[in-house]
């Protein structure tokens, strides 16, 4: 999937900042961004540096007020950007959570998951584009656009299971009294819905507006698809599927509407290989789940499409020069020293 390198900057954040209290011109300023950003004759553009700069030029701007609360008292449909409003016509929360997720990457950098389960629905987002730690509020604000969302929704006071940021703010108590759960801390950005509520009805549910704004959204993702090398979608398709245990360049031709012949041709164009891509995807899961989870060494071979263990072990040891084993033991050993 083709990350965005821009984002339109919709009017909506220049509405937003003035009714949080603030001045746009101050906070372009603080930002260290051009003065003129709000008035640009067909919309201004970010890229992802200069997005997380804003959100910095607003954290200076608000001192000691609780921005992301402040956000949600701002927070009208008017304020919202065309892909959100077009969620909050979303016949629910979960409707509206996996809409956004699709739409997500024209808006922020930012990835959005949404995993849905019997018992409740999850959320998690990462960014990308920038070095630098993600702005505090950032994180939190996130939580509670989700949850003002699932509030303007519903009309009714719905609260998550859990939430949790990288960087927690400093005064917890108005965030948790905001959210009803206790706020702690994750690699990601976390929040936890009952599945009860996450099926709530949506009294904004408009499927004709939906059908009016599906087509222009439909069209800005495709446009920025239509960027992306074929190396960038390959691995793409390979992240979805090998989980499934599916690898074959055969799979991966269907999956992107061409032939094999084609796909091989057009790689070589790219100067790299099928069987390249693969191994460099494995490689970065197979550090991901040794990492990161618990699961064993012969189910991470599952995962990764090997037909057998031993055969993980040896592509392993070729890419970082030890086992699985040793791997994991090596960073759980780096992971307690670091705490």
């Amino acid at each position: 999937m083709k990350q965005a390198t821009r984002f339109a900057l919709q009017m909506g954040w220049k509405l937003l900042i003035l009714d949080m209290g603030y001045a746009p011109a101050d906070v372009l300023s603080l930002a260290r961004l051009p003065g003129d950003l709000f008035a640009r004759p067909g919309g201004a553009s970010l890229s992802p540096a200069q997005y997380f700069d804003l959100w910095r030029g607003l954290e200076q701007a608000a001192g000691n007020d609780e921005l992301a609360l402040k956000l949600a008292q701002a927070m009208s449909v008017e304020a919202f950007d065309p892909a959100m409003f077009a969620c909050l016509c979303s016949p629910d929360l979960n409707t509206a959570l996996q809409r956004l997720a699709h739409y997500k990457r024209l808006m922020c950098p930012l990835h959005m998951g949404v995993d849905i389960r019997a018992d409740r629905t999850q959320v998690t987002l990462s960014c990308y584009g920038s070095d630098e730690p993600i702005p505090r509020s950032l994180g939190v604000s996130e939580l509670v656009f989700f949850t003002q969302l699932a509030r303007l929704g519903t009309r009714e006071r719905i609260e998550p299971l859990a939430a949790s940021v990288p960087d927690v703010p400093l005064n917890l108590a108005p965030y948790q009294a905001y959210l009803g759960c206790a706020l702690g801390t994750s690699e990601q950005i976390q929040i936890t819905f009952s599945a009860q509520d996450a099926r709530r009805p949506f009294l904004t549910d408009n499927m004709a507006m939906w059908a009016a704004f599906e087509p222009a959204l439909n069209s800005r993702l495709s446009e920025l698809d239509a960027q992306a090398s074929l190396r960038e979608r390959v691995r793409a398709v390979l992240l979805e599927t090998l989980p499934a245990g599916i690898s074959s360049i055969d799979a991966v031709a269907k999956r992107l509407a061409i032939s094999k012949r084609s796909l091989q041709r057009q790689l070589a164009d790219e100067s790299v290989g099928f069987q390249e891509l693969l191994s460099e995807v494995r490689h970065e899961l197979a550090r991901h789940y040794l990492s990161r989870t618990d699961i064993s060494a012969g189910e991470i071979s599952w995962l990764l499409g090997f037909q057998e263990s031993n055969s993980f072990i040896r592509a392993f040891r070729s890419w970082t020069g030890t086992t699985p084993a040793a791997y994991r033991q090596g960073r759980a050993g780096m992971d307690a020293q670091w705490h």
